[in-house]
């Protein structure tokens, strides 16, 4: 099966803007916590009931912005959450992002 890595920006591109803007949309801020608190997820499995068009703008975002890793394997594309390299960067940052309290409220319309 042929392994794709898909574009992600190098180390010393992160940009601490576009993280906390890609963090600050609070579905995808949800979709983090959830990465953060499993193991490597596929796409799908971590915003049902979400549009297959919706969720891929949400990833694309956040791997645009340096918050995720992911890997094409075959039809399916894994998730990992770049926290070594988030950490090198931005020393506590995502700790302090992701230990907000309780999950953050969803908008009753999903974007």
């Amino acid at each position: 099966m042929a392994h794709e890595i898909l574009d992600h920006p190098d180390l010393g591109a992160l940009d601490v803007t576009a993280v906390l803007d890609a963090l600050g949309n609070p579905l995808r801020l949800e979709a983090v916590r959830q990465i953060a608190a499993g193991v490597d997820l596929t796409c799908g499995s971590v915003l049902p009931g979400v549009s297959k068009s919706t969720a891929s703008h949400h990833w694309r975002v956040l791997r645009q912005a340096g918050v995720l890793h992911q890997e094409r394997v075959g039809r399916t594309v894994i998730m990992s959450l770049r926290r070594k390299e988030l950490d090198a960067r931005f020393p506590g940052l995502l700790d302090a992002v992701l230990s907000t309290t309780g999950p953050t409220p969803l908008p009753s319309h999903l974007p």
